[in-house]
C-alpha cells in the first residue's frame, strides 16, 4: 500500500497483550523508515478469551490488568523511539567510515511489573520516531489511557448524544490531567453510510442488504464487542425492563437512531446492527447524508469519520462518487493533502515538519534531543 501510495497514511492495529515491545517497536520504525513516516500504530488491548489460549495464556488477562500492562508497555516503546538515540546520533561520514556516533546511542535499562529492556533500540530514529498513536475505548481505563496517550480515537454510537459524552470526558481529562490541548485529539466516529441519488432508492438498497444479515451473528459479535450476552433473554422479552444498566441504557441510544421500533428484543437489536455494527447507519441521497455527518460534528464534537461498509467496494465507491461531491460543494472536505509527501502528523494536524509528538504529548518529554549530554537526558520513567 505504501509502495502504490505517496500520501495515504496506515494505521496498524497491534495488541500490547501479546506482542513484546522491543519486537514491536523495531517492526514500527523500519515501517516507519519505508514509507516515509506515513505509519500509525492502533494500540488494542485485546478481548477474546480465545486469543488469549492461542497466544501462550489459559485466559484474557481482567481489563484494568490490560491498560495497566498497556501503560508500562507504551512508555517502553517512547523510550525505545525517543530516548535511546539522540537526534544527532547518526552521521554518515563516508570519509571515516563511521555510520553511528555510537556515544550517542544508548541502552534504557527499563525494569518493570510487565517488561525488561535493557535495549538500546536496534533501529535509527524514523521519521516519526513516534508513530501517530491511535486508540479506542471508552471504559474509566480506557479514557484515562487515551487521554494521555492517544492522537486519534474511534468512537461508536448510534447517535451523536451517545458518544458527546465520552468525547466530552476525554478532552477534559487531557486538559487537566495531562496538560494536553484537548483539541489536539482528534476523534472519529463510525458510520456506515448507505447512499444512492435519490432518498427512495437508498432505503431499497439498505433493505435489500439487510436480507442477507444474520441476526445470530450480529449477536454473537456484540457479545464480544461488549461482552453483553443477550442470549440469556427471551426471543420476545422488552429489553427495555432488563435489571442491567448497560443494555438499558445502550437500547435508549439505539432508540434514538432508530425511533421507528416499538419493542426492542434481541432479535430487533440484532437486526439493528446487522449493518454497521456499533456504529451509525446513515440511510438516504447524498444530501442527508451530508447533513447527518455535520449534526455528527456540531452535536458530538468528533473530527472526521471512521467509514464501515455495507459491502465491499460498492460503500466505498458510493462514498467517493455521490458523498465526496456534495460535501466539497459545502465547503467541509479538503481537496489536498496538507502536506503532501509529508508524514501521517504533519497531515494530521496540517503542521509541516511536525513529525514527532506535539511538545505537550508526553512522548515529546521522552526525546534526547541534539547537544545534550547522556548524563543529562534522564528518561522518563
Amino acid at each position: 500500500m505504501a509502495a502504490a501510495t505517496k500520501n495515504l497514511s496506515i494505521g496498524v492495529t497491534v495488541a500490547t497483550t501479546y506482542e513484546q515491545p522491543y519486537h514491536l517497536a523495531r517492526r514500527l520504525s523500519t515501517v516507519d523508515h519505508l514509507t516515509n513516516g506515513r505509519v500509525g500504530w492502533n494500540i488494542v488491548t485485546g478481548y477474546l478469551d480465545s486469543a488469549a489460549r492461542n497466544l501462550g495464556l489459559t485466559e484474557q488477562p481482567a481489563h484494568d490488568d490490560r491498560y495497566a500492562q498497556a501503560e508500562e508497555y507504551i512508555k517502553v516503546m517512547y523510550k525505545l523511539w525517543e530516548s535511546s538515540w539522540r537526534d544527532d546520533a547518526v552521521v554518515l561520514d563516508k570519509d571515516r567510515k563511521l555510520y553511528t556516533d555510537p556515544s550517542l546511542v544508548r541502552e534504557i535499562n527499563h525494569e518493570g511489573k510487565y517488561f525488561t529492556v535493557p535495549g538500546p533500540h536496534i533501529v535509527q530514529p524514523s521519521p516519526q520516531r513516534t508513530p501517530v498513536l491511535l486508540q479506542a475505548g471508552t471504559s474509566k481505563a480506557g479514557k484515562a489511557f487515551a487521554a494521555q496517550h492517544a492522537e486519534v480515537i474511534f468512537v461508536a454510537g448510534h447517535s451523536p448524544s451517545v458518544v458527546a459524552k465520552n468525547i466530552k470526558e476525554v478532552r477534559e481529562l487531557a486538559a487537566t490531567q495531562y496538560g494536553r490541548n484537548p483539541k489536539d485529539i482528534k476523534f472519529l466516529a463510525l458510520t456506515c453510510p448507505v447512499i444512492a441519488p435519490t432518498q427512495e432508492e437508498a432505503v431499497a438498497k439498505f433493505e435489500d442488504y439487510a436480507q442477507y444479515g444474520d441476526v445470530e451473528g450480529a449477536l454473537a459479535l456484540f457479545g464480544g464487542w461488549t461482552g453483553i450476552d443477550l442470549n440469556t433473554y427471551g426471543d420476545d422479552e422488552e429489553l427495555r425492563n432488563v435489571e442491567s444498566n448497560a443494555i438499558r441504557s445502550a437500547v435508549a441510544a439505539w432508540s434514538q437512531a432508530a425511533p421507528g421500533i416499538p419493542t426492542w428484543t434481541k432479535h430487533t437489536v440484532g437486526k439493528h446492527i446487522t449493518i454497521g455494527g456499533l456504529g451509525n447507519t446513515i440511510v438516504g441521497d447524498p444530501v442527508h447524508v451530508a447533513d447527518e455527518l455535520e449534526r455528527w460534528v456540531e452535536e458530538a464534537d468528533v473530527d472526521g469519520f471512521n467509514i464501515a461498509y455495507a459491502i465491499k467496494p460498492g460503500t466505498f465507491v458510493d462514498v467517493i462518487e455521490l458523498l465526496i461531491p456534495e460535501l466539497r460543494k459545502r465547503g467541509i472536505f479538503w481537496d489536498d493533502y496538507a502536506v503532501p509527501g509529508g508524514t501521517y502528523r504533519e497531515n494530521l494536524y496540517g503542521i509541516k515538519g511536525q513529525t514527532g509528538p506535539l511538545p505537550e504529548h508526553v512522548a515529546s518529554s521522552y526525546r534526547w534531543r541534539k547537544g545534550v549530554p547522556a548524563e543529562e537526558a534522564v528518561i522518563p520513567n
